[in-house]
């Protein structure tokens, strides 16, 4: 395989080289870095695998779609001495894989911390069930073979496959479209926003970091992107120096456009470990490295512990549980709401929340734009925050609550708004507990973007050839009111973005009292009725 390699974990393709992941430092005893990045300073999901939760990703299948692939004890000789990194199935684009053939380092780290079960270097999910393909090298862009790809384990487990995992890119400098930008609309990023939706799983997207011009997949909208975080006196809580964010300084040579969305929409969804990360090699040696290629698979990893959580609930037949706890909006709302943004001093009223998250400056949530500006409900470095699996299984829990009731403290909902007919063009969430004066409030309501496959052949699979239809994004809003208030003008807070498939409120409550969040379908861009998600966490008055 032709590969060049960079510092940085620059993923993706430049002058018709592919570039895939960070340089592997090789160190000798790396193991505690990752048992660091799975514990309580990193996403403390490690409590999460001992009782009483016993949580591992079991049954649980996730994905992974890169340039190589992992090794398999069995199939290839590279993997005759890894016995802890086992892959379910292997696949070359939509076929099953050679022996030999496109094993790759850099892949099979990003899958040691998804599903390792080393005794020192365990992943996050070890049980899960990984699908993993390889896309190979394709000289002039290789969008069409890695949807492709992404389509191949998509339909994997009976077309149950939960999250995707893509720790690399694709170069605008590769992207067909004449003057391309990051508007959404690459064939990948659309073939992404398609499969999201038609396969019900949930992508997360390495973010854009270095110099490498590499910034699609990151201009999706239905999936998360995820930047990579670094240790500040023992915990994860700094936006290491390598990401760019979704607004990055300017690059001699290059312009802005290259490495930004178009317009004010975020990239960033969340912050997760991805510096000086121990992982495994093929060959089940032990490597380090640094980069957002593993930040992300810490979130699709994560992903698999909720849904073992929500499947346990469903085959229990607990109260406040459906099938919608495997919808993929639900999960991205519950991780992006439970995440990490200002250590709690104690009193709950920040919601026991572990750390304070900073960015590349210093600067931490409630110093950024989207503290204080309605309509950016994303900072451009931080996202909503830093990934947290213990906290999200706290907000997963208390299950689904319908806005016909009250609501308890914590809780989502997968529900719909629309224009006329049985579906409202606002749901109100009416909490049944009076609210504690100076607590924050989180809430995150999530929605995804219509994109249509252009199915020449009419078999329902993207094939070599075809294309997408953008059909855009409907408009909605989510607003934080006193309870007894109807008039929009009275709203406390809002999260009122054009431009953003996700609006998130993080606001203190002003007078100790009831309350409400408000869902409300703003504008039409394509179907009159609109799924959404949504997750809340209030601190109840003492």
């Amino acid at each position: 395989m032709v590969r060049q390699r960079m510092p940085g974990c620059l993923a993706g393709r430049m002058g018709g080289l592919t570039i895939v992941g960070a340089i592997a430092l090789l160190v000798g005893t790396p193991a505690l870095a990752l048992i660091t990045s799975i514990g309580q300073e990193g996403i403390d999901a490690r409590r999460l695998h001992n009782a009483p939760y016993n949580l591992t990703g079991s049954k649980i299948a996730i994905g992974q779609v890169e340039i190589g692939r992992p090794a398999l004890f069995g199939l290839d000789k590279a993997g005759a001495r890894n016995f802890v990194v086992r892959v379910s199935r292997l696949f070359f684009r939509n076929n099953l894989a050679r022996a030999n053939d496109l094993v790759d380092a850099h892949a099979a780290n990003v899958a040691s911390v998804m599903i390792s079960q080393d005794k020192y270097a365990t992943g996050v999910a070890p049980n899960a069930r990984l699908y993993s393909a390889a896309v190979g090298v394709v000289r002039r862009g290789g969008q069409p073979e890695e949807c492709l790809a992404s389509q191949t384990v998509a339909l994997q487990n009976g077309e149950d496959v939960r999250a995707i995992n893509f720790s690399f890119g694709e170069s605008l400098a590769q992207d067909p479209r004449p003057n391309a930008v990051l508007d959404g609309n690459a064939l990948l990023t659309q073939c992404i926003d398609w499969s999201h939706t038609k396969h019900q799983t949930l992508y997360v997207i390495a973010g854009n970091q270095g110099r490498g011009g590499i910034p699609i997949p990151t201009d999706n909208f239905n999936g998360m992107t995820v930047a990579n975080s670094t240790m500040i006196d023992g915990v994860f809580r700094k936006v290491d120096f390598s990401n760019l964010g979704s607004e990055p300084q300017l690059v001699v040579g290059r312009p802005a456009s290259q490495e930004s969305n178009v317009g004010p929409r975020r990239s960033v969804s969340l912050v997760a470990p991805g510096t000086g990360i121990a992982m495994i090699n093929p060959d089940g040696s032990l490597t380090r490295s640094t980069g957002t290629s593993f930040a992300a698979p810490h979130a699709t990893a994560t992903v698999a512990l909720l849904q073992e959580f929500g499947d346990r609930q469903i085959r229990t037949r607990q109260p406040n549980w459906s099938l919608d706890a495997r919808r993929p909006e639900v999960s991205k709302a519950v991780l992006m709401n439970a995440a990490d943004k200002m250590k709690d001093n104690g009193d709950g009223l920040l919601l026991g929340m572990t750390r304070t998250v900073i960015n590349q400056s210093g600067r931490h949530w409630l110093e950024s734009d989207a503290a204080r500006d309605r309509k950016i409900p994303l900072d451009a470095d931080l996202g909503t925050g830093h990934l947290n699996a213990y906290r999200a299984i706290q907000q997963f829990a208390p299950g689904q609550h319908s806005p016909e009731a009250t609501v308890p403290a914590i809780g989502w909902d997968y529900r719909s708004v629309g224009q006329g007919g049985n579906h409202p063009t606002v749901r109100d969430y009416v909490l049944a507990q009076p609210l504690q004066k100076d607590s924050y409030l989180a809430a995150t309501l999530a929605w995804n973007r219509v994109v249509e496959l252009q199915d020449a052949n009419r078999n329902g699979l993207y094939d070599l050839g075809e294309t997408f239809r953008d059909r855009g994004l409907n408009n909605l809003n989510l607003y934080l009111m006193r309870a007894e208030d109807s008039d929009l003008r009275q709203a406390i807070w809002s999260s009122v973005s054009q431009v953003d498939s996700v609006e998130h409120i993080f606001y203190p409550i002003p007078e100790t009292g009831r309350y409400k969040l408000r869902v409300v379908y703003r504008d039409r861009a394509n179907e009159a009725v609109q799924p959404y998600a949504l997750a809340w966490w209030s601190v109840p008055a003492r």
